[in-house]
């Protein structure tokens, strides 16, 4: 029997947030997802919170390339990245992991052309009725920014669409330019 003053860690940790319009700001009515967000990740978002003053809807660690991934409010990316970089580095510092941002969008195309920054995503293509999203860039420098080191970026575009709208990404190719 619990005490009713008392809080019940277990189910605290364990519940799902279910993403509305009432929670996070987003306006999308057909966004229905659900997500875990478990302690480590709810602590990392309060550090944020904390160092930056600015708002983290998710945070995705990720351990396979020892990193944190926070999805950022609209419009907050300025104040989480702060002057030079330097609330960066000092949740680098508290947290000792890599962080990465990405900025929020309400358009599943906005938000990866935001994962993928500071590659160019001229467009993004679904080849089938529930098949995986391509990815267009423009010039062949940026198809290797867009992939990243040892395939890190496109991980994180994974991960992130799969989290966030449900669906996957297929690759990341080279605009075809006419002559």
């Amino acid at each position: 029997m619990q005490h009713p003053g008392k809080l019940d860690i277990q189910s605290t940790v364990s519940e799902k947030f279910r993403i509305s319009n009432k929670n996070c700001g987003y306006n999308w009515t057909d966004f229905d997802m659900e997500r875990n967000i478990g302690f480590k990740e709810r602590r990392y978002i309060e550090e944020l919170r904390i160092l930056t003053k600015s708002t983290a809807l998710d945070c995705v660690i990720d351990d396979r390339f020892d990193r944190v991934i926070y999805v950022i409010r609209q419009g907050d990316m300025g104040l989480a990245i702060g002057k030079k970089g330097d609330n960066i580095k000092r949740l680098q510092n508290v947290l000792g992991k890599r962080i990465e941002m990405v900025e929020y969008a309400e358009t599943p195309e906005e938000f990866i052309t935001n994962i993928f920054k500071p590659a160019e995503v001229v467009a993004t293509e679904r080849s089938a009725e529930n098949g995986p999203v391509n990815v267009f860039v423009k010039v062949r420098s940026d198809l290797g920014i867009a992939i990243g080191k040892s395939g890190c970026n496109i991980e994180k575009a994974r991960i992130l669409s799969r989290r966030f709208f449900g669906f996957d990404i297929g690759e990341v190719l080279l605009v075809e330019e006419d002559a």
